[in-house]
């Protein structure tokens, strides 16, 4: 049998069809917002809007506008992003992670005698999932989140009678949610929720 040359397609007159943007781009494209704010490239107010108009995009030149002046999409920095790990590990002194700070999407916090504090309260978050790996010795974990964040205590952690969670476990739409991965020992683990004002 000879295989007959396919006629070419038929293309209609007009402009170009342009590519449809997926969950994974919108995503992709807000989480560089959010990093953005948490540089002070833009403002709360800006960052808002932008993150709006993102998750009504529905193609790649929508997103592409929003982010035209902050360095187009990064696929590479997304890719990078997925890595990154924040070690904390206090040995003799107290420490507190606070303030505005750029949340991973991976936190490994550990300590032996001392108190740790990790304030999320007025952090920029990029992530809609963050995972906290948490161990105590005699020391003291506290993690505080803001209002309308989850908050979970993964089923893999051990003595959970010492990891005392006071935050809602459903975040509110759009908002992070922290899984906690604990291992404390003699000393706690406990989770509480910035109230309002």
């Amino acid at each position: 049998m000879v295989n007959e040359e396919l006629p070419a397609p038929h293309k209609t007159p007009g402009a170009a069809v342009e590519p449809r943007a997926g969950d994974s781009d919108r995503d992709a494209v807000a989480e560089q917002l959010r990093i953005a704010a948490g540089d002070g490239r833009i403002d709360l107010g800006e960052l808002e809007e932008r993150l709006d108009r993102t998750y009504a995009a529905r193609t790649y030149g929508e997103l592409d506008v929003l982010v035209a002046d902050l360095g187009g999409r990064l696929e590479a920095r997304e890719a990078s992003a997925a890595e990154e790990v924040l070690t904390l590990r206090p040995r003799m002194n107290n420490m507190v992670q606070s303030g505005r700070w750029s949340v991973p999407r991976r936190i490994v916090a550990e300590t032996k005698i001392s108190l740790l504090t990790v304030d999320f309260t007025e952090a920029v978050c990029p992530h809609r999932e963050i995972t906290v790996e948490a161990s105590t010795g005699m020391g003291h974990i506290r993690l505080i989140v803001p209002r309308g964040w989850g908050v979970r205590i993964d089923p893999s952690s051990t003595n959970t009678g010492n990891i005392v969670n006071k935050a809602a476990e459903q975040a509110e739409p759009g908002a992070p949610v922290l899984t906690v991965i604990g291992h404390p020992r003699s000393g706690p683990i406990r989770i509480k929720q910035r109230r309002r004002g």
